[in-house]
């Protein structure tokens, strides 16, 4: 029986793999990283033969026709081609994930403030799409408005198991316990004190570093985040681009039985393939996951009298087409000198 070449292992080079962790640094760059040499084109996006027989990709964060300032998209050069995979997509047991604008009626919520104590940890094995369960929602997937908060309790890594959520992109914010985020762009590595951002559509799978974790999500429906305005304050201090990181290209050539999960529409879909889709061995665009470490936010407060709006202390918004008025904010009170 002969085995199956992929065009890359007729070129072995040494290359990132899915467990290294290098970064790219700043905000809504245009980035470009390549695993093998020559393996992003120069001069054209998609030429009629890449070089090591890979597939030439588009990933788009928005439409076609969105202005420059927005527009979002990136480049990918992979193995196998994403339509590579099993012809149906099944329904399957969303467990306690719930979705803005579909679920609302299923409960009688009270609409006052409310506290539990911290939801212990499972003592079974759980992945972070088996443990993900919905706090609340608002707004509708739908209509592409409005955001759901979750909480994720991770007690197994994922095993020849990835995701990608099409309602939404994903803040994650590790309470506790580290995890790895292996995406199709590379790896990211985050613990607590540190955010990490996966835009809409984007393939991934998450381990543990350390043992079991916690984190919050949150499920953001509309416009992708982006860094506040400053007005008055400037140039500098809050979040500043330079502190965000983007991970360097990083592939994984692996053929064998795997199981892909989709949210969309509020239900949870999974299909089997043959491989694992994070083989994308170069790519560029502005389209990208990536991390930022909350320590390097420096707060901006009231050093003469009264007290300021919280607003000052906005890291990421999702803006809406009404200006001023966002879709989510993600607020922190750091710690101070």
């Amino acid at each position: 029986m002969n085995k199956h070449v992929t065009p890359v292992e007729r070129h072995k080079p040494e290359a990132l793999s899915v467990t290294d962790t290098r970064y790219m640094s700043g905000f809504g760059n245009s980035f470009e990283t390549e695993c093998l040499p020559g393996a992003l084109p120069v001069g054209r996006n998609s030429p009629q033969r890449p070089a090591y027989g890979l597939y030439a990709e588009q990933l788009s964060g928005s439409p076609f026709t969105a202005p420059q300032a927005t527009n979002q998209r990136s480049w990918l050069y992979r193995i196998r081609p994403t339509v590579k995979h099993t012809r149906h997509f099944r329904k399957v047991d969303r467990g306690l994930i719930r979705t803005g604008g579909l679920d609302r009626d299923e409960h009688d919520m009270p609409i006052g403030q409310m506290r539990w104590d911290p939801i212990p940890l499972p003592k079974k094995g759980q992945s972070f799409v088996e443990g993900l369960a919905t706090i609340t929602v608002a707004g509708d997937c739908d209509s592409q408005a409005g955001m759901a908060a979750h909480m994720a309790l991770v007690t197994r890594s994922m095993q020849d198991e990835f995701f990608f959520n099409a309602d939404g992109e994903l803040l994650i914010v590790p309470q506790e316990g580290g995890l790895r985020l292996r995406t199709e762009f590379g790896v990211i590595d985050t613990r607590p004190g540190e955010i990490a951002i996966i835009p809409r559509g984007i393939i991934f799978a998450v381990d543990l570093l350390n043992g079991p974790a916690r984190a919050y999500v949150c499920e953001n429906y509309g416009g992708g985040f982006t860094l506040p305005d400053r007005g008055p304050i400037g140039a500098n201090c809050l979040a500043n681009p330079r502190d965000f990181l983007t991970p360097v290209a990083a592939y994984e050539d692996k053929e064998g039985k795997a199981l892909l999960h989709v949210k969309w529409g509020g239900q949870l879909y999974a299909t089997e393939i043959g491989q694992s889709p994070l083989d994308v061995v170069a790519w560029h665009g502005n389209y990208a996951p990536y991390k930022y470490d909350l320590r390097t936010y420096s707060p901006v407060g009231a050093i003469g009298f009264d007290h300021p709006d919280p607003s000052i202390f906005t890291v990421m918004t999702s803006p809406t087409g009404e200006p001023g008025t966002a879709n989510i904010d993600f607020v922190i009170f750091p710690e101070r000198w």
